[in-house]
């Protein structure tokens, strides 16, 4: 028998940012902005997006109010990314939702159909006992990824000095890896340089 997950958006965007010199979830793109992105590509496929902030909380608002997402805030930025995870899986859960989209806001979105296949391969791994799906691009691992219900819980058990792929790893065979052709679901822009290629690039 299929499963019938309830998608949320998660998208991480609590990062200080001090390579770029500016907040990354705000950088122009497509129109827009790489969170505005990030929220329009999920909206489509999920009940509701939940946006993580940090210190850039205020910035982020209109933005989020804007395209009709959530905020959550995560006060304690210095521990790390898997902490902005666990604090938007958790949202997710207290949201009645079991199933997450995790993207994050410092890389361009990839395209529609890459998180289309991403979710439709969930969904029909139902039976093999996947509890996430994770995007594999010429080998290397991306956003981005799907989390259930089983895989939220691991990740918020996991002591807060873990690190994602701490527990990517203990769950090895729950996660599926599914090649895509989407550079972008492995690109990182850190630097000013990388933003400039990129936006040459289109």
């Amino acid at each position: 028998m299929g499963r019938s997950p309830s998608f949320a958006g998660v998208i991480l965007a609590a990062g200080d940012s001090i390579r770029m010199g500016q907040d990354k979830a705000l950088l122009p793109w497509q129109g827009g902005s790489f969170l505005s992105a990030a929220i329009d590509l999920l909206k489509p496929v999920t009940e509701l997006v939940i946006v993580v902030g940090g210190k850039n909380t205020n910035s982020l608002l209109a933005t989020i109010y804007q395209k009709g997402a959530f905020i959550t805030e995560n006060h304690h930025t210095e521990h790390g990314q898997f902490s902005s995870l666990k604090i938007g899986l958790q949202e997710v859960l207290n949201r009645g939702r079991d199933t997450a989209i995790v993207a994050l806001v410092d890389r361009p979105a990839p395209r529609i159909t890459t998180v289309l296949a991403i979710k439709k391969h969930f969904v029909d791994s139902a039976e093999a006992g996947t509890w996430a799906v994770v995007p594999e691009f010429e080998g290397k691992h991306g956003h981005p990824f799907i989390a259930g219900r089983e895989m939220i819980e691991r990740f918020l058990r996991a002591p807060q000095d873990a690190t994602a792929r701490d527990v990517e790893h203990a769950a090895q065979e729950h996660i599926s890896y599914l090649t895509v052709t989407d550079p972008h679901v492995i690109m990182n822009v850190d630097t000013p340089e990388e933003f400039e290629r990129l936006a040459q690039n289109g």
